[in-house]
């Protein structure tokens, strides 16, 4: 089986390309990033190049089984900043990997979209697949769009794609940046003994997935003949105070926050229902948020 990730050097492409590495999968990489330097990229038909170059695509097309689609140019705080530069670099650059893959007759897609955001602020929790889509966010709604021309493909018999909608993945390898991420960001600051800022008063709540976990079940969703939609996420909420709570306790450090006016582009409680996933695929999340957190923090120290 070969394989092409694209945005595989990122920190859930270059997990996902070690998970289907383990897999037996051989493996092709298409991203505008140099190889990040903390990845044993032995075996990994690595490439450099984006989805505005038409050449480049069919090129990394060229004998694919299976397309794994997590390249973004945007998070979602900063979506809203220049929602046309997210269209034009996320939304067109999808359009043109889509058509490629219909030209080259490459049929499997398996595309990350966002849990976090494409629903917007939920009317029940947990949150089925089947939940009205109403993103409060450039990058929800792009993440939207492109789902909808998948399934358009689909229709039209071009393409047979799978749609996962992570919640809110966390391990190592996790930027500290704090651009995305809560608890990459949390532990960062932990490390270097700084405070965190927060968005509103603490209470907006998340559902956090241990990388390990979504790398199973997108290399063992990706194998089937399933199509569709699926949630990816644990089930389960913690609000950014109880996280920063569990971050002390497991680091050991004081953590002090500083609380920050509310950003209207936050939804405010997301809870992922994942028994869609659970039921097609015989995938349960296997590591609790504790663990997830101090395998993570440990990862961060030995760096």
């Amino acid at each position: 089986m070969s394989v092409l990730v694209i945005g595989g050097n990122g920190f859930l492409g270059s997990s996902l390309v070690e998970g289907l590495r383990a897999a037996g999968a051989a493996v092709r990489v298409l991203d505008v990033s140099a190889p990040r330097a903390d990845l044993d990229w032995a075996g990994v038909d690595y490439r450099h190049g984006g989805l505005d170059d038409a050449g480049v695509l069919a090129e990394a097309l060229a004998g694919v089984d299976r397309v794994y689609h997590l390249a973004s140019t945007t998070v979602p705080g900063s979506s809203n900043r220049d929602p046309a530069y997210d269209v034009s670099s996320n939304l067109l650059g999808s359009l043109r990997l889509i058509q490629a893959m219909a030209d080259n007759g490459v049929r499997r897609i398996v595309f990350f979209s966002s849990g976090g955001t494409v629903y917007g602020n939920p009317e029940r929790l947990p949150v089925h697949e089947d939940h009205p889509l109403r993103p409060i966010s450039s990058y929800g709604v792009v993440k939207v769009a492109i789902e909808n021309y998948l399934l358009m493909y689909q229709r039209l018999g071009a393409l047979d794609p799978l749609i996962l909608r992570p919640s809110n993945p966390y391990g190592p390898r996790q930027s500290t940046s704090g651009m995305q991420g809560a608890i990459g960001a949390f532990l960062g600051k932990a490390r270097a003994g700084e405070g965190v800022s927060i968005w509103g008063d603490g209470g907006i709540v998340r559902d956090y997935l241990y990388i390990d976990d979504l790398v199973e079940l997108a290399v063992r969703a990706g194998a089937s003949d399933a199509c569709g939609i699926y949630n990816a996420g644990s089930g389960c909420g913690q609000s950014l105070n109880e996280l920063c709570a569990l971050v002390r306790e497991l680091t050991g450090r004081p953590l002090p926050v500083e609380y920050l006016p509310g950003r209207d582009f936050d939804v405010s409680e997301i809870v992922l229902d994942i028994q869609a996933a659970r039921s097609r695929f015989g995938w349960a999340p296997r590591v609790p948020l504790r663990d997830g957190i101090e395998r993570t923090w440990q990862a961060l120290q030995a760096q």
